[in-house]
């Protein structure tokens, strides 16, 4: 594939298919299963669960620490909280509520939901106050599973159970509910939440004691399991909330089994004698989705990480003995920065998965801790259809064999072009457009709880009247062979000079200088210029700021229009639960001294390089003395 990733060569591609080739088997039998999967089809998680437990009830299904679980003893506990999640009145299509940081007590308690054919509503541990309250809200839940680490979380919402008269929680919502069935002419009620508790020891006021209470569950299977049909929703997984309030999008068994067969058996192609290191939180798609999907779709071992380390990823890789891992691009960039150590290579993992491996490092990650083949995908928690990179390839996103569109796309405008007839055009070969899929029977669109939502992601009359599109929200290349490689998001890539710059291509140049350790880019707006300009947030990770090194390596490596004009320094970059960077706030705080305490800079005269905005300085730049 080219340095540039603008195309893939006929070459590459096929070297990459003959590298498929021992493979060839398990290849065949994700391919035979993406083809005979139907959405009225009566499969399931659950029952995919119990199929493997029949066939290898000895093998090991679940590692954490020091402890295991075999898929027979998997499978058992998982029908024991599905038979007392029924007995607290949980039937097919109720919501159930999660909310625990990494543990097997998570993926437990999911998979006794979905085998009642009930909805997992995966909460954010991270998250609290309002937020956390409006996620709960989107899940309606019929019962809140809550583990003792995350009782704190719980109670920053007026949802939690309270111990007094007051009537804001759960329990005074209940005796409203009471109230309201007294009153003939009033709605009827809906149930009031019930909360389980997952801790050591007494469980707090207002919560059951789910390990209390599981003793006496039966574990033998459901008969609910074998009327699921695969197109019920699954799980709830959120959006990140990097532009506002989190959206609860829908998972069905589904795509959930297509994501199984797509990305686990025809593209990471596990063995039975594999392990999958995950150390996501398991309301992230890329662990409930990606990793444990590829591994009931290899009937192997899934090793979960409490929480992603740098310091200790590869001595849990080790001390698993996985082969392989699952990644979002800032762990790998994480990986990366830590010091090279003389046992990088130590390990016995030969093929990893994930998305966000940014272009500009990925040989050299690769190389240095010696990883065979990355199985680099590209999809959402919304989207109906994805790409994998199930050939080996580099820098690539990889392929989809689902009908989608590179389109055209106005990023002043943030919408795609039309022709005069109203239609939109694709782009051609190497070129960057919107990427958008299409909707169909073979290929629903899930959508989010909020029908509203839903709807701002399909485009009606694409091509011809009458289809529907889903829109992505990224733009990306087309490098043929019906792969791509991302590019941006919709609103991050920037207009500047009559030119587009994409973020993530900025981005990619400020990590080649070695002092930078994060880089967050993004446009901002100055008076009496159009557009806007390119700023960066730069975490710094040695000596003192070097200005004119790094506008000459920038200068060298961007065309001018794309080089950022101001810089922020910050100890941190703040993420969100699932690793993405918030750029929300940095954009409205901009490059104000009177509303930033951090260092600034600007890039006035190329030739000294950024130099520190002074409020004098900001006077001149935003009333027009400096020309930009």
């Amino acid at each position: 594939m080219s340095e540039n990733t603008d195309t893939i060569r006929f070459t590459d591609l096929a070297r990459g298919l003959l590298k498929t080739l021992p493979d060839m088997i398990t290849a065949n039998r994700g391919l035979l299963n993406l083809a005979l999967l139907r959405p009225d089809t009566l499969d399931s998680i659950g029952l995919h669960l119990e199929r493997l437990t029949r066939k290898h009830p000895r093998r090991t299904a679940l590692v954490f620490e020091d402890r295991r679980w075999t898929y027979a003893e998997f499978n058992g506990w998982a029908n024991r909280i599905a038979h007392l999640l029924r007995s607290k009145g949980v039937v097919a299509g109720d919501s159930v509520a999660i909310l625990m940081e990494n543990r097997p007590e998570v993926l437990a308690c999911v998979a006794g939901v979905v085998k009642l054919g009930a909805i997992a509503g995966m909460l954010n541990h991270n998250q609290r106050g309002d937020v956390l309250a409006h996620s709960l809200k989107l899940t309606k839940a019929r019962v809140v599973i809550v583990g003792d680490e995350c009782i704190e979380a719980l109670e920053s919402t007026p949802d939690a159970p309270k111990s007094t008269s007051d009537t804001t929680g759960a329990r005074g919502r209940a005796k409203g509910r009471d109230a309201e069935k007294d009153n003939k002419d009033a709605p009827a009620a809906e149930p009031p939440m019930k909360f389980l508790w997952d801790g050591a020891g007494g469980a707090p006021f207002g919560y059951g004691n789910l390990r209390t209470e599981l003793v006496n569950a039966p574990s033998h299977n459901l008969e609910e399991t074998q009327a699921i049909a695969a197109k019920r929703a699954a799980f709830y997984i959120f959006t990140s909330g990097t532009t506002g309030l989190p959206k609860a999008s829908v998972m069905s068994h589904y795509r959930w089994l297509k994501g199984m067969a797509g990305l686990g058996q025809m593209a990471l192609r596990l063995k039975s004698d594999d392990v999958f290191y995950c150390a996501l939180p398991m309301y992230h798609n890329n662990a409930l989705t990606v990793s444990w999907g590829a591994v009931l779709g290899a009937g192997c071992t899934l090793a979960i990480g409490r929480k992603f380390s740098a310091t200790k990823f590869w001595d849990e890789i080790r001390r698993y003995g996985a082969t392989s891992f699952c990644y979002i691009g800032e762990i790998c960039r994480y990986l990366l920065n830590r010091e090279p150590q003389p046992n990088d290579r130590d390990h016995k993992v030969r093929v990893i998965c994930g998305n966000g491996l940014r272009p500009e490092i990925w040989e050299t990650f690769q190389q240095r801790f010696g990883i065979d083949r990355i199985a680099e995908f590209y999809g959402a928690s919304e989207s109906n259809a994805a790409f994998v990179n199930g050939f080996g390839l580099s820098k690539t996103a990889g392929f989809c064999p689902l009908p989608f569109a590179i389109v055209e796309f106005d990023p002043e405008a943030e919408e795609p072009i039309r022709d005069a007839e109203g239609f939109m055009q694709k782009v051609p070969r190497g070129g960057v457009g919107l990427l958008i899929s299409e909707v169909s029977d073979k290929s629903p669109f899930d959508g989010y709880t909020d029908e509203k939502a839903s709807a701002k992601k399909l485009f009606r009359d694409v091509f011809e009247k009458g289809d529907c599109w889903f829109n992505s929200g990224d733009l990306v290349r087309d490098q043929g062979f019906r792969h791509i490689a991302f590019v941006d998001r919709v609103g991050d890539t920037f207009r500047w000079k009559g030119e587009n710059v994409a973020t993530t291509e900025v981005e990619g140049a400020l990590n080649r200088h070695p002092a930078v350790e994060q880089a967050v880019v993004y446009g901002v707006q100055v008076p009496g210029c159009d557009g806007r300009a390119g700023m960066a947030s730069l975490t710094w990770k040695q000596g003192e700021f070097d200005g004119a090194g790094l506008a000459k390596l920038l200068r060298d490596n961007l065309p001018a229009y794309a080089v950022p004009l101001f810089i922020r320094l910050r100890p941190e970059q703040e993420v969100t639960g699932t690793f993405k960077f918030r750029k929300v706030e940095v954009k409205q705080e901009g490059f104000d001294p009177g509303k930033v305490s951090e260092p600034l800079y600007a890039l006035v005269d190329p030739a000294k390089g950024y130099e520190p905005i002074t409020p004098a300085m900001y006077a001149r730049i935003t009333n027009g003395e400096v020309r930009l």
